[in-house]
């Protein structure tokens, strides 16, 4: 029988949790390929909040998730409230990525700190970023996670151990997940099929490894994965990205924020290195159908996460859609994270100031996961006014 990959929401429970003997089946659904204008964007009619966050909203919100959520002694984030176990070792580059945000729009030397802390503590904790230990490195997305990471703490610093530690990860993954033969990247060790969540992190990581280093063999790179990518993981009729392909089967088309985001982060970079238009008019396609389809009638994106790690998904989200925004000021995007950002500042956990993946109800006031909270916090870091 065929070893395919499991899809994204059963990828992150074999985690934590999953049997090796468990045998899932995949329903694989098939892609239009056909038709290449942009869906026109609906109306912007956002619902007035009654409040706006501020930049001391945004501060006192990643303050709150620190103070619930960040272990000192670690120098990583616990999974959850009751500060019991560390997050998953993808899930803190992503968190590592909010502590850079969090820095870049306040300047604040303490987020600096934080910066190098959280180096220091995946290091102590993930064999010194040792990509040949199979243990703590059991797949190729968590690593490529904190390439990406990896890269853009290097451009903030500048400390060259990070662009080294990023470049010798690009490699070995690379050289284990490219498919040579049909292009690609496959998303696991035993080679069982080709994921979102490693092809456009890939193109995002060789891009910000070209921006750095300018070797023209990343933009190679970069160039070569977002074309298979946009051949076998983009509806582009409809700007929906695939979850995976299996072999020669069509692609499994699940909607994940995450899978939407990273193919959008990956259009904007290469747009802004080579200017050709269709890397955004990608972008585009793919905020347009999460805002239009994936998000509900008012705008509100989905929820995403029931206690498991897939309530970071919308932190990935929200970074890329912030290079939209920038690269394309004369949308709607801006806005509309805004008024998600909203909403979960409207409904957080007064008490704790924590917030939860479902931006439309109150957080809950019991134990609480980080992968929940972390989402809406990187929306203020990344959307916060400047004023």
């Amino acid at each position: 029988m065929e070893n395919i990959p499991i899809p994204a929401n059963l990828k992150i429970l074999k985690r934590i949790v999953m049997p090796l003997s468990l045998i899932i089946t995949l329903f694989i659904s098939s892609c239009s390929k056909k038709g290449i204008e942009e869906p026109a964007p609906k109306p912007s009619a956002f619902p007035p909040s009654t409040t706006t966050f501020s930049a001391t909203d945004a501060t006192i919100a990643f303050n709150s998730f620190n103070n619930i959520y960040y272990s000192p002694t670690d120098k990583l984030y616990y999974s959850t409230t009751e500060k019991k176990g560390i997050a998953a070792i993808w899930t803190q580059a992503i968190y590592w990525d909010i502590v850079m945000n969090a820095y870049e729009r306040t300047k604040d030397q303490a987020y600096y700190k934080m910066i190098t802390d959280m180096y220091d503590g995946g290091a102590k904790r993930y064999d010194n970023y040792n990509w040949d230990n199979s243990v703590e490195w059991f797949i190729y997305d968590d690593m490529m996670w904190w390439v990406m990471s990896l890269a853009r703490a290097y451009e903030i610093t500048k400390n060259q151990v990070y662009l080294d530690k990023a470049k010798s990860g690009f490699t070995k993954v690379w050289n284990g997940s490219y498919d040579p033969v049909k292009g690609g990247m496959f998303w696991d060790f035993k080679h069982s099929g080709k994921n979102a969540c490693i092809n456009f992190p890939t193109v995002i990581a060789a891009m910000r490894l070209y921006n750095i280093t300018k070797d023209e063999s990343y933009l190679t790179k970069a160039k070569s994965i977002y074309t298979w990518s946009r051949e076998n993981l983009f509806d582009i009729s409809k700007g929906r990205v695939a979850d995976h392909k299996v072999g020669d089967n069509n692609p499994g088309f699940e909607d994940y924020t995450y899978n939407q985001g990273t193919l959008i982060g990956a259009a904007i970079l290469l747009y802004r290195n080579t200017n050709i238009q269709s890397y955004l008019d990608d972008a585009k396609l793919a905020a347009n159908y999460t805002k239009n389809t994936m998000s509900d009638p008012s705008g509100i994106l989905p929820a995403e996460g029931d206690w498991n790690e897939q309530g970071v998904l919308k932190a990935i989200f929200a970074q890329y859609l912030a290079d939209l925004a920038k690269a394309y000021p004369a949308g709607d995007y801006a806005k509309w994270a805004v008024f998600n950002a909203n909403t979960a500042w409207e409904n957080r956990d007064f008490g704790r100031g924590t917030m939860h993946r479902n931006y439309k109800v109150p957080c809950p006031t019991g134990i609480v996961q980080s992968y929940e909270s972390s989402s809406a916090v990187a929306f203020m870091q990344l959307f916060a006014p400047t004023n």
